[in-house]
């Protein structure tokens, strides 16, 4: 008889571990404990099962027990709820919660996989039958319950992150008023701010309003529908509620086992994934990653990793000494129509942690722009002043995934911007352009840090002294008709050669386009005729006006 494996809670790091040690070792005794129903499901999947794009509740279910006992020879054990840990006499004590039976298991390695809880804070009214949490199966089949016995017609979400977000798109394909909460002055955290103001210009034109910078003071309840107090003091009305403001590790059970925590209140794990104690390993959403960017301690519940972690830990129990390398928080989600993919640190988290970096922004078609339905593509690139890739952002319609996942790729592999430039994509007019928007973003990139350029961000447009800067705004004077930077002063890029005289050399010059090429291109010239101080707008007066239309009319962007 091989070793006796135990592992606590299945879904992606506990069931990969467990099927992957099998096939290491055919002879380990290996048992899983669920505390719910199901061992295996798409917890990615569920918004998209509410809304009615998962037709059949059964897709949802990854695996079961059945099968990964006929498979794998494993034994699945769900409604069994790990309490405690006795590390000492490496035993664990279970609760059966369809008896109620409590009992002991022994074990020579113990694999945790907890997962996380949603947070739930402490809000009155917060704990009302209308209102819902979204991670399990038990939470997607209340919610399709309540919904299809009381036909609601008005919505709030409490959170806009990914699940949030994912679930005002499938609340509103339902016929529902959805409207957004968010404490944040923006939604999707995990991107920048000027980012952020590309989806909130989205989600104005599906007039889904928009509570930024606002918390949930209270929620109060009538027979028919819930009132919600915001902090502001606010008030609107809802008949159905999902909080989705977040996880956090689910460890409740070893709190008296001695398993040392993190900093930030994981799993403390080293780079095999072992814990504090040797004979247990701890893979998934409760744990503390390695930051690939920084190397600092983080917190990344994201399926990919949990799934790579519970491969490598059983790699380990078998002997394999194979080391986890760090999360680098890859993430898209879809918003209707609209993608938003990420990679690597955003610049709220390199400027938290004092680390210098410059980013840039470009807007690109998502194919050859001669080929029907081209679609604008947003990236931001933020790399160091040495060209190391700290991380990206891509808002856009068509072809964010494959650009995010170049990347996310390049990063991993500690390529430079450089090295953007240099990548042979694929190229077809239905599908990119000859320059991919990733090589696009290189070339931008490696011009700053080759000192072809300069560049100016929205905020220093904000902040300029227009008595010491000259903003030049290169369009044709027809294109202005649609906006211009307020101050800003004309001089079409065709004429700039004859007209250079009308600028002053002592002022700094930001130059502005509509997405930023013929901005550039009329840098080089001033340059070139001897102006010292020139900037280009990055991301052009498109992304300007799209930052600033966001940050003026918040903290509601419709009603």
């Amino acid at each position: 008889m091989g070793k006796k494996v135990l592992i606590v809670g299945g879904v992606a790091g506990g069931a990969s571990t467990a099927a992957r040690l099998r096939r290491m070792d055919e002879d380990a005794e290996i048992i899983i404990f669920e505390r719910g129903e199901y061992i295996s499901f798409a917890n990615c999947g569920l918004p998209y099962y509410i809304g009615g794009t998962i037709t059949e509740r059964r897709m949802l279910l990854v695996q079961t027990p059945e099968r990964m006992k006929s498979m794998f020879n494993i034994d699945v054990r769900t409604q069994n709820e790990v309490i405690k840990i006795k590390r000492e006499e490496k035993r664990i004590v279970v609760k059966d919660l369809k008896s109620g039976k409590i009992y002991e298991e022994n074990y020579d390695v113990l694999v945790l996989s907890p997962g996380a809880e949603p947070i739930k804070p402490d809000i009155k009214g917060i704990d009302a039958k209308n209102i819902f949490t979204l991670r399990n199966m038990n939470n997607v089949d209340a919610i399709k319950e309540y919904i299809e016995n009381n036909s609601p017609k008005r919505a709030a979400v409490v959170g806009a992150g990914y699940i949030g977000l994912e679930m005002v798109e499938n609340l509103y394909n339902l016929g529902m008023e959805v409207s957004i909460i968010e404490k944040s002055n923006q939604v999707l955290n995990t991107i920048d701010y000027d980012m952020a103001a590309i989806v909130h210009e989205y989600l104005i034109s599906k007039k889904i309003p928009l509570y930024l910078g606002d918390g949930v003071k209270e929620f109060n309840h009538s027979e028919n529908e819930t009132e919600i107090l915001l902090e502001s003091g606010r008030k609107l009305k809802a008949d159905i509620v999902i909080i989705a403001i977040g996880v956090r590790p689910d460890i409740a059970f070893i709190k008296d086992s001695g398993i040392e925590l993190g900093s930030m209140g994981g799993i403390k794990v080293d780079s095999y994934l072992r814990t504090s104690d040797p004979d247990i390993y701890a893979v998934g959403d409760a744990i503390e990653v390695e930051d690939f960017i920084t190397k600092d301690a983080a917190i990344i519940p994201l399926a990919g990793p949990a799934n790579k972690q519970g491969r490598i830990a059983a790699d380990n129990i078998v002997g394999k000494k194979v080391k986890y390398k760090g999360t680098q928080g890859t993430a898209i989600a879809k918003i209707f129509d609209l993608t938003v993919g990420c990679t690597g640190n955003n610049e709220k988290v390199l400027e938290a942690k004092g680390i210098k970096h410059l980013s840039t922004v470009t807007i690109t078609n998502s194919h050859a722009g001669y080929y029907p339905r081209a679609l604008p593509m947003t990236v931001k690139l933020i790399y160091s002043p040495e060209g190391d890739i700290y991380g990206c952002q891509i808002v856009g319609f068509k072809g964010v995934d494959k650009r995010i996942d170049v990347v996310a790729a390049s990063i991993r592999f500690n390529k430079k911007v450089f090295d953007l430039t240099e990548l042979e994509l694929a190229y077809a007019p239905p599908y990119s352009s000859a320059k991919d928007p990733v090589n696009m973003a290189g070339y931008v990139a490696s011009n700053v840090l080759e000192g072809n350029m300069d560049v100016a961000h929205w905020y220093d447009i904000e902040q300029a002294d227009l008595d010491k800067t000259i903003i030049l705004d290169v369009t044709e004077p027809y294109e202005r008709s649609f906006g211009f930077i307020q101050g800003s002063v004309n001089i079409p890029l065709g004429e700039i050669r004859e007209r250079f005289e009308e600028l002053p050399r002592d002022k700094e010059i930001i130059i502005s386009c509509q997405v930023g090429l013929r901005a550039y291109i009329a840098s080089k010239i001033l340059k070139q005729k001897g102006f010292k101080n020139v900037r280009v707008l990055t991301g052009g007066f498109r992304h300007y006006r799209t930052v600033m239309k966001s940050k003026n009319t918040l903290p509601i962007w419709y009603s």
